[in-house]
């Protein structure tokens, strides 16, 4: 079926290319100052320099969307962008190119414009008149003209297609929506320009304050104290919130309104919930301590598995400077969120960095730390917190025993999520495999592997320099498989084995004594270096969690979208089960199966190919 005309727009087919249309405006600019043209030319400096500061704005007001850390509590729609609505809205900036195309327009036709003051005192006036006379009902019209049927199925059904509203949602629309919002835009500047009370910061100033307030309506925090709403009634009809427009997407039929109310309750459109809405949600907006996730940062990156980026480079200063903030001064934070049939998954994590967690001085401080995401998890009323990263380090805290030991009375249940890992590394290891070689042996991971391959009748070599630890394992093995236990101590021993399962790093000239064909399986980070050609690696142990998660937006590291660690995926299962024990300490051997079939019942789906 054919898009409706001017749905699609004209640079559609450059893709991300059309941001060397930006570079034309600033190549026109250099270019006019090589050849010492007219002053009129540095207008395509202006537009250049103006596409940019709104490109910031809206970078700024996404990220701050995103700080989990800071509008948690906040959120008006309390939902997690996913990847189908950041695909959707990848190309949301096509109204910016638009706007620099039809201001650079008018300039050639009418070049008059270009010879404009610094500042002119009338103009704000002149503005903000044109503005409220001309510009707020003309929307207010064309938008409730889009919530037609022909006009809301062919057009403005794109714009509401977004389930979550961000400042990067405000751009997303069709051609014809913005060739009209730009008339919208453009009719206070052009008329304070022909009454004679046009100025260079009227333009730049009428333009960002324009876009901070479609960010501002579309962040989906509300920020606007509802005291001030008390104080001056009348205000309520002067600035919209973010809290009134939301309601625009759920209850489409009304507050059609740009920035002003007024015009809603002009036209009786105006949602009667909106001012006991605003109150709920801002009386809700006090904690301000809550969460951290990578889209503060930038959630198109976000969205996509790491990998270096050359031109983030120069900002690692930056980074390297809140690591040092986040060292000295640190919350325990939520680094994901997202639902679940039903169920809402949340995982927790201490903002430390791996170097630290080796540190024996500050094992207090981290442990501290954890212990309050804990608590505050389960004053929020999570049902499970996971325990992300090296927080379960059995050295630190004995995988959680430590926290559950000193709060019984916990309601939420703590989690590692290790029976998993071990249960997703297991299945990867081929039913005909009668030995293997294990590093890492005497971990907490180490231990479970061993255990349940030795009750297989695998023989299981374990490399470790401890008769103590290797005897205390074996003498829980039953005792008729003890003897498929076999403690080593070199790597030597393992030079005809072609099943490895690594827990802990090796080198490459270690991995040369494996045998040609050998097979690393691994549960170590960072993973090992792929180095032998002639043998294979597999994944970490990771899951896809099912198709229909909703609120997931960003990528586990390295991992693909919808891929998560195995042991946050344990956590999910726990849930999802409604266990109530928790899962922490050493893991139960006798749980490895129980927990698989009950990942497999809930579609979760193991990632490595090499998953018998």
């Amino acid at each position: 079926m054919a898009a409706a005309p001017l749905f699609s727009w004209p640079w559609e087919f450059l893709g991300s290319k059309k941001f060397v249309m930006y570079g034309l405006f600033l190549a026109k600019a250099i270019y006019s100052r090589y050849q010492e043209e007219s002053m009129t030319d540095s207008w395509s400096l202006h537009i250049f320099i103006i596409c940019m500061l709104r490109l910031l704005m809206y970078q700024l007001w996404t990220s701050y969307s995103n700080m989990l850390f800071f509008t948690r509590n906040r959120l008006i729609v309390k939902k997690g962008v996913d990847f189908k609505q950041i695909d959707e809205e990848w190309h949301w900036d096509n109204f910016i190119i638009l706007q620099a195309i039809a201001a650079a327009m008018v300039l050639y036709i009418s070049p008059t414009f270009a010879t404009l003051p610094l500042w002119n005192k009338n103009g704000i006036t002149a503005a903000l008149a044109l503005h409220l006379a001309i510009s707020e009902p003309l929307f207010y019209s064309i938008h409730k003209c889009f919530h037609g049927n022909y006009l809301f199925n062919n057009y403005h059904s794109l714009h509401h297609s977004s389930p979550v509203p961000q400042a990067y949602t405000a751009g997303h629309g069709t051609f014809l929506e913005h060739l009209l919002l730009t008339v919208v835009v453009g009719v206070p500047i052009l008329g304070s320009f022909l009454i004679g009370h046009g100025s260079l910061s009227l333009i730049y100033g009428y333009v960002l304050v324009f876009d901070l307030l479609r960010c501002l309506g579309h962040s989906n925090v509300e920020i606007i104290p509802h005291q001030i709403f008390d104080a001056i009634p009348f205000l309520r009809y002067i600035i919209y919130t973010p809290t009134y427009h939301s309601l625009h997407h759920v209850e489409m039929d009304t507050n059609y309104c740009l920035f002003m109310p007024l015009f809603d309750a002009l036209g009786n459109t105006l949602n009667t919930k909106s001012w006991d809405m605003h109150k709920k949600n801002s009386l809700d907006s006090i904690d301000m301590s809550s969460a951290m996730h990578a889209p503060f940062v930038n959630r198109s990156m976000a969205s996509l598995p790491y990998y270096t980026r050359i031109y983030l480079i120069p900002f690692l200063p930056i980074s390297f400077a809140a690591m040092l903030v986040m060292w000295a001064k640190s919350k325990p934070f939520l680094i994901s969120f997202y639902n679940i049939k039903d169920r809402l998954h949340q995982t927790w994590a201490v903002p430390r960095f791996g170097f630290q967690y080796f540190l024996p001085f500050a094992a207090e401080g981290i442990n501290k730390h954890i212990e309050e995401a804990i608590l505050r998890a389960n004053k929020l009323g999570v049902k499970v917190i996971s325990l992300a990263a090296l927080n379960k380090n059995e050295a630190l805290n004995g995988g959680g025993t430590l926290f559950v030991d000193k709060h019984p009375n916990l309601k939420v249940r703590v989690v590692h999520g290790n029976t998993l890992t071990a249960a997703v590394i297991l299945n990867e290891i081929p039913k005909d495999v009668t030995e293997v070689f294990l590093t890492g042996a005497t971990s907490k991971l180490g231990r479970a592997i061993a255990l349940y391959l030795c009750r297989k009748g695998v023989r299981v070599l374990m490399l470790t320099l401890s008769i103590e630890r290797f005897r205390n394992i074996q003498k829980e093995a039953p005792a008729d498989c003890q003897k498929y236990l076999v403690q080593v101590t070199k790597y030597q021993a393992a030079r005809n084995c072609k099943a490895w399962i690594v827990g802990k790093w090796i080198t490459p000239r270690e991995q040369n004594f494996a045998p040609s064909g050998a097979h690393f399986h691994q549960f170590v980070v960072p993973p090992i270096l792929q180095f032998r050609r002639d043998c294979t690696y597999g994944d970490l142990a990771a899951m896809k969690l099912p198709a229909d998660v909703q609120g997931i937006g960003s990528c586990e590291y390295t991992m693909d979208r919808g891929v998560v660690h195995a042991c946050h995926a344990g956590g999910v299962v726990h849930s999802l089960e409604g266990w109530t024990h928790h899962e922490v300490g050493a893991i139960d051997v006798d749980r490895i199966d129980l927990v698989w079939e009950a990942a497999m019942k809930h579609g979760l789906k193991p990632v490595s190919s090499t998953i018998r």
